[in-house]
């Protein structure tokens, strides 16, 4: 694995993989979405070892909504989980809410970087660009749910300003395994249209053999 590369650990929050979530109240399957929990713990201890860094994203929006869009907004109601709802975690998808955050078994360590985002990509209206850039980080190891929605918005956004990616198949989830399974089909399409595909286990072999003895 080069030293030009970071894992990316994408909207592993409480309101995505926790019941009374936003994802629970709009009727996913938060079990499923929490199973890359392991595998993602696994890859953020292997990348800390091997000085590379781990960037995590959460998905919400100011107390406000100023940043929440109406249709965005009519979506999460039309799941019925309307964006910054009350529920078993708090507003749901409000940034300093108990949902909002990481889930435990998945905190963040004090040198990792959080990037706060009020919509799917982790690009868009974040400083994430610029974050990586500075660090002069040119491969982006994908991980999080979902694979469909923010995951493959991040990656497509990725993709497009110049670097190369890989997802982690195990190490990403969505509500329907068979969606999952479509999706990481199609980043393989035309050889590699939107990077790779690879599982943590060969993952974290290459960053380990990166880490000096």
């Amino acid at each position: 694995m080069s030293a030009r590369s970071a894992l990316l650990i994408i909207d592993m929050q409480r309101d995505f993989c926790m019941a009374g979530g936003y994802a629970d109240r709009a009727g996913l399957d938060v079990a499923r979405l929490a199973g890359p929990i392991a595998p993602i713990a696994r890859l953020a201890t292997v990348f800390r070892e091997a000085g590379l860094p781990v960037i995590y994203t959460r998905e919400g929006h100011r107390p406000d909504l100023a940043d929440c869009t109406p249709a965005k907004q009519a979506r999460a109601c039309a799941a019925g989980a309307p964006i910054g709802s009350r529920g078993p975690l708090g507003r749901a998808l409000i940034r300093g809410e108990y949902g909002h955050d990481i889930v435990d078994d998945l905190a963040p360590h004090l040198d990792d970087i959080i990037v706060d985002k009020p919509g799917y990509s982790a690009f868009h209206a974040t400083d994430l660009d610029h974050t990586l850039r500075a660090r002069g980080i040119g491969r982006l190891v994908l991980t999080g749910v979902t694979t469909e929605v923010c995951v493959h918005s991040t990656l497509r956004s990725a993709i497009d300003r110049g670097y190369d990616c890989v997802t982690v198949a195990d190490a990403t989830a969505c509500d329907d395994p068979a969606l999952h399974a479509a999706v990481l089909r199609l980043i393989a399409n035309e050889c590699g249209i939107f990077g790779s595909v690879a599982d943590t286990e060969t993952i974290c072999a290459s960053v380990s053999a990166k880490v000096p003895a």
